[in-house]
């Protein structure tokens, strides 16, 4: 059994348990080939969430941190990370957006699913905010589906992203996901500044219409520093 297998059957009972998350559309993500799973970003628990719910194994970027972490935190958070498909790359450096594109590609190209947040970082109050336009050039450049899916309530089982997630009653979690969004229309249009908003605009509408998050057109990064 393959770690990424192991770790499902272990912490995806675990999390039935504590978290009872309620599924749906699962089965609208294509069982092979490339697909990206695009989605809002509330909490650090959306990233282990997400891999544990799909039928298949989604690869995403990380932050090089969460595999550098000393002592038996930090070697728990490295393994359960690169076993369920994180690639960790250093975002913070002057080319951290290249890398991370490069790397979705190829993921795609090599015919997986890729996971991303097009928000490019977490929500600071729970609204979802502009996305990025890397999610567009990623689609147009390798031709693969868009799954639109929706986090919700994992930032009130985990507020403000860090620390242990709250147990309890009325803390229930879910994860939808929309029909696939096929952007062939666009092929070859990849540089088009106008054509990547449109593309990117079109995934964050359904990512809203999934989550019922208000929408603010501005990014996230821009509200944070705000």
């Amino acid at each position: 059994m393959s770690r990424f297998l192991l770790i499902k059957a272990l912490l995806g009972s675990l999390l039935r348990i504590l978290f009872r998350p309620r599924v749906e559309g699962a089965g609208r993500i294509p069982a092979e080939g490339p697909v990206i799973l695009a989605g809002n970003h509330l909490t650090f628990l959306d990233s282990m969430i997400l891999p544990l719910v799909t039928g298949r194994q989604v690869f995403f970027i990380g932050k090089d941190e969460y595999v550098t972490g000393t002592g038996l935190k930090g070697r728990l958070m490295a393994w359960f990370f690169t076993g369920v498909g994180m690639i960790p790359v250093d975002r913070d450096g002057g080319r951290g957006g290249v890398a991370a594109l490069m790397t979705g590609r190829r993921v795609l190209e090599e015919g997986h699913a890729f996971g991303i947040y097009p928000e490019g970082t977490r929500s600071p109050d729970g609204r979802l905010y502009r996305g990025r336009t890397g999610i567009a050039r990623l689609a147009l450049m390798t031709g693969a589906p868009v799954v639109p899916f929706a986090m919700i309530g994992t930032d009130e089982v985990q507020p403000g992203g860090s620390g242990l997630p709250r147990l309890g009653r009325g803390r229930r979690i879910a994860v939808r996901f929309g029909e696939p969004l096929d952007f062939s229309r666009y092929d070859g249009m990849d540089r088009d500044r106008y054509v990547l908003r449109a593309v990117t605009d079109e995934v964050m509408s359904e990512v809203m219409r999934l989550s019922g998050q208000e929408y603010v057109d501005m990014y996230a990064t821009k509200a944070k520093a705000a």
